[in-house]
């Protein structure tokens, strides 16, 4: 992007310049800041603590994201209708001398505002609010024509056109008309008609000569023979078969079949029966008509006769041969071509009448010509369109701008256009809360912004609605931040709902707490052992009473047996395994060399051994220590939004300080005064003190002894030490 003489002024936030849009004329510059040096490059159009209808307008391409060149485009088209100065106090009215009729975009603006309050009654207002923008449309949203050239059943005064309306919207599919009710447009309208035409040169070539071999009574007949046509075929193919061997006439079950179908009371019409011959298949045997047809096909053979065999070969045959089916079927041959050529078009689902009645070009023009004249009043309805839009960018513009181009009001007032509420939790309220789709994943992503995350079910209880959002925390401690506790979400509206936690991403809060970890870490280990350890012991004691529960029952047989039995010697007594002493004894004893090392290293130290103490704790303490400062100083919310559907451009870091801003504890309100009596307050024991007199002064006698061994004698400390 070409360089511009332009000073553009920036401020620091987030460790990132941002632009500062507090200069008014940056606006008019706006296109020449380099793309590189925004804070977003997309976002989408929903989900947003701004009104959706502005954003809807932004997006030119109508795809649900906003991107550069279309805030540059609403930029240059709100600097076309109003001054620099006028878009940074907008609100929901709109005063037409701020409106400039210097350009032709402003001129138009100007003149569809006085159209539209002219329509209002109110032809001499110097100003016109949202609400009267949104009343002209609603009203004009329920007239019969509205400009979006959608056109409903209920558009046209004649009933005709009104009925073929109808008739395309319930075979095509309707669209919504602005008025919000089911209609149809221009390209609805013609795939229709041509689907008529279509379907009524069909019809039309039904009644050609040889087709309707029966006149009106040919569809009925040909349903009737294709009700059986497979199935008299089957027999007729098996009469040939058994001229040339007898045995190949068989019934298709065998005779232990025929026994059990027997025995299981079949019905007449069950498919078992209906998978035999029609008849009973003979050489050279004509097919009966009205005798010996098997049951499950006798009321089709019946339909057959009357309306196909009767009209085609008389009435009163008994018997059909082979060569008397080759004619009925030949007869009905032009109609089944026909039938197979029908084309497979929604709209055959019409009767034919009603479909022949379409064809004509009547019809078909009347619905065009509504359509047109509807979509005549585009140009109207965008001319009130535009005075919305004015409004609305006059309102919003500056406010998109701080969301997108830089974040000035995340880093400033907190309330970015992304922040959907607050979520009060274990004593805090984090205010950095986002909208959250597919929890999996979102926080497949999120994770990577290096913040402890957590994700929680809302449910507001008056309407049974739910949410899910995720909410970073950023200060305080997490012992206590557990899956299923409970707290309260208030979003931007006021609404409350109740949010319980479902998932959490575990990230350091600050330094402080990660350098107790290692500790809450160790202490958690030792209480899952011993808990592990009373379980085991207690399972094992519950096996052991069971176990001589069950053994009471028997105890008398059992002594009576042994009684009887012959008494054996004593065992001898169980010695200890000398390898197994020597065993205890060795690592008794490198346990008590490593105590007894690590002790001498202190008392060693001397007067230096409180920076013993001190190396030793950060020895333990420091490597969470410096894994949480790594990551709290890479802490962003660019992953955050990304997962959002964002496209953020910088690193946006949330630092301590921000941090705390974001997540607040609690604390006393200023001029409170604290009662310090508790009537429940742990009673304070001298034990504790004794243990650490008793610890200090063991380590001051070893260290008085160390430096007394380095003065007495050898013989003398032999013997002081033995």
């Amino acid at each position: 992007m070409a360089s511009s003489p332009f000073a553009f002024r920036f401020f620091r936030a987030g460790g990132v310049d941002q632009i500062d849009l507090t200069d008014t004329a940056v606006l008019a510059h706006l296109e020449a800041l380099d793309l590189k040096l925004w804070m977003a490059l997309a976002c989408p159009t929903k989900g947003l603590e701004i009104d959706a209808r502005t954003l809807d307008l932004i997006d030119a391409d109508h795809d649900g994201r906003i991107r550069p060149p279309e805030v540059l485009a609403a930029v240059a088209w709100a600097l076309e209708v109003f001054a620099v100065d006028d878009l940074f106090h907008g609100d929901d009215t709109l005063p037409l001398g701020k409106v400039s009729t210097a350009t032709e975009t402003g001129r138009a603006v100007h003149a569809s505002a006085r159209r539209v309050l002219a329509d209002l009654g109110r032809p001499h207002a110097d100003a016109i609010r949202l609400e009267d923008v949104a009343s002209v449309d609603k009203i004009f949203a329920q007239t019969a024509f509205n400009g979006d050239g959608i056109v409903t059943a209920d558009a046209s005064p004649d009933e005709a056109v009104r009925q073929a309306v109808a008739d395309t919207i319930a075979v095509m599919g309707p669209l919504t008309d602005r008025s919000g009710k089911p209609g149809i447009d221009r390209a609805k309208a013609d795939a229709f008609f041509d689907q008529v035409a279509t379907y009524a040169a069909w019809l039309a070539a039904g009644d050609a000569e040889g087709v309707r071999a029966l006149g009106a009574e040919t569809g009925a007949a040909f349903d009737a023979l294709s009700a059986v046509r497979a199935k008299i075929d089957d027999y007729f193919v098996r009469v040939k078969l058994a001229s040339f061997d007898p045995t190949l006439a068989a019934a298709a079950a065998s005779p232990e079949e025929l026994q059990a179908l027997a025995a299981a009371q079949l019905a007449p019409d069950d498919e078992r029966i209906a998978r035999w011959p029609v008849a009973r298949v003979r050489p050279e045997a004509p097919l009966p008509l009205r005798d010996g047809i098997n049951p499950a096909w006798s009321a089709r053979i019946r339909a057959f006769v009357a309306l196909v065999v009767d009209p085609v070969l008389g009435p009163g045959r008994s018997t059909l041969t082979m060569d008397d089916w080759t004619a009925v079927v030949a007869r009905f041959a032009p109609h089944a071509a026909w039938i197979g050529a029908r084309p497979d078009l929604p709209v055959g689902a019409l009767a034919p009448d009603r479909v022949r009645a379409l064809a004509g070009a009547g019809p078909r023009d009347a619905v065009v010509a509504l359509i047109a004249q509807d979509a005549a009043l585009e140009a109207e309805y965008r001319q009130i369109e535009s005075v919305e839009k004015a409004i609305r960018l006059r309102r919003d513009l500056l406010r998109v701008l701080r969301n997108f181009i830089s974040f000035a009001d995340f880093y400033g007032k907190r309330d970015a256009v992304f922040q959907t509420g607050t979520l009060y939790i274990d004593g805090r309220s984090c205010d950095l809360c986002l909208p959250v789709h597919d929890v999996a994943k979102h926080a497949a992503l999120a994770g990577h912004a290096n913040a402890y995350l957590l994700y929680c079910e809302c449910v507001r209880l008056k309407d049974a609605e739910k949410r899910t959002i995720v909410a970073a925390v950023t200060a305080g401690g997490t012992d206590n931040l557990l899956v299923g506790r409970n707290g309260v979400f208030f979003d931007r509206k006021g609404d409350n709902w109740d949010a319980t936690v479902t998932r959490t991403v575990e990230n350091p809060t600050s330094v402080h707490e990660a350098f107790w970890s290692p500790y809450k870490r160790f202490l958690r280990l030792i209480q899952e052992q011993i808990a592990k350890r009373a379980a085991s012991a207690d399972e094992a004691s519950n096996k052991a009473l069971e176990e001589n529960a069950k053994s009471v029952a028997t105890a008398d047989e059992k002594k009576a047996e042994v009684e009887k039995k012959p008494e054996k010697a004593a065992p001898p007594p169980k010695t200890f395994d000398v390898g197994t002493i020597a065993a205890l004894g060795v690592a008794v004893g490198g346990i008590a060399a490593f105590f007894s090392s690590v002790l001498a290293t202190f008392l060693g130290l001397g007067m230096w051994m409180p920076l013993g103490v001190v190396a030793l704790v950060f020895a333990i303490s420091g490597p969470s220590m410096l894994i949480a400062w790594l990551k709290l100083s890479q802490r962003n919310i660019g992953p955050l939004l990304d997962a959002n559907g964002w496209a953020v451009n910088a690193f946006a870091r949330v630092n301590a300080p921000f941090g705390h801003a974001l997540t607040q504890l609690a604390e006393l309100p200023p001029g409170a005064k604290r009662l310090l009596d508790d009537p429940f307050a742990t009673k304070r024991t001298p034990w504790r003190r004794y243990v650490l007199l008793l610890m200090v002064v063991g380590l001051g006698a070893a260290w008085a002894l160390g430096k007394l061994d380095a003065f007495l004698p050898a013989h003398v400390r032999s013997t002081v030490f033995l």
